[in-house]
C-alpha cells in the first residue's frame, strides 16, 4: 500500500472531497493507506496548517502535494517514485 498523509478537519467538506478524490484515484492493483490527521488535536498542527486544510503529503518529510483540491498530476508524480502509473 501507498502512504498518504492527509491533514485534515472533522467539519471540512474540502477535506472530505479531497480524500474521496484521492481514493477514486485508486485501482485494484494499486492501493493507497491514508492516514488522516485532525489538525485541530494538536495546537502545533493548527498553526503550521490552520488555514490550508486540507493539505496532502505523500511524505510527510517532503513537500506537500497539494492542498485544498487535490493535485491529480501531483498525485501521480508521487506514485511514479514507486514505480506505479495510474
Amino acid at each position: 500500500m501507498i502512504p498518504f498523509t492527509l491533514y485534515s478537519r472533522g467539519y471540512c467538506h474540502l477535506c472530505d472531497d479531497l480524500l474521496a478524490a484521492l481514493e477514486a484515484l485508486q485501482t485494484d492493483t494499486v492501493r493507497f493507506a491514508v492516514e488522516v490527521i485532525d489538525v485541530d488535536a494538536d495546537p502545533a498542527l493548527v498553526a503550521r496548517f490552520d488555514e490550508l486544510v486540507p493539505v496532502l503529503f505523500g511524505d510527510p518529510a517532503q513537500p506537500e502535494l497539494c492542498h485544498y483540491f487535490l493535485d491529480a498530476a501531483a498525485v501521480r508524480g508521487y506514485l511514479a517514485t514507486f514505480d506505479v502509473l495510474i
